[in-house]
């Protein structure tokens, strides 16, 4: 039922993420076309439509929209599914931007590690 577990890379778990950040900028512009393009309104509804796209699409099909198209999921370090609590939470840490920028050895970031997920490529 779950993919094997081949870790994705980081190119690859960047690549996802900067379509979810441009993804979400075209749903703001669209969306809220009073705020002039690079304002700090137009900005924080950026990222509040990044934080709920990635917590929305990772809790319901285990992958964000940029993950979907480039093939990764994020699933537990056991395997299975992780729990809506642990997506918000390493959601959260993701746009503080540094805990993703803290690798391991096996090349997880800090927002995974703290949550006892991993993204992995799937077929």
């Amino acid at each position: 039922m779950f993919p094997e577990q081949v870790s994705a890379g980081f190119g690859r778990r960047l690549a996802a993420l900067s379509i979810d950040w441009f993804a979400s900028l075209g749903v703001a512009v669209l969306l809220f076309q009073q705020f002039a393009y690079g304002s700090p309104e137009s900005m924080i509804a950026t990222v509040i439509i990044f934080y709920f796209e990635i917590v929305l699409f990772t809790f319901l099909i285990a992958a964000s929209f940029g993950q979907k198209l480039l093939k990764l999921q994020v699933v537990s370090i056991n395997g299975g599914r992780l729990a809506l609590w642990r997506i918000v939470v390493r959601t959260f840490l993701i746009i503080l931007v540094i805990p993703a920028l803290v690798l391991d050895s096996q090349g997880r970031g800090l927002h995974d590690r703290i949550v006892g997920s991993q993204v992995v490529r799937v077929n």
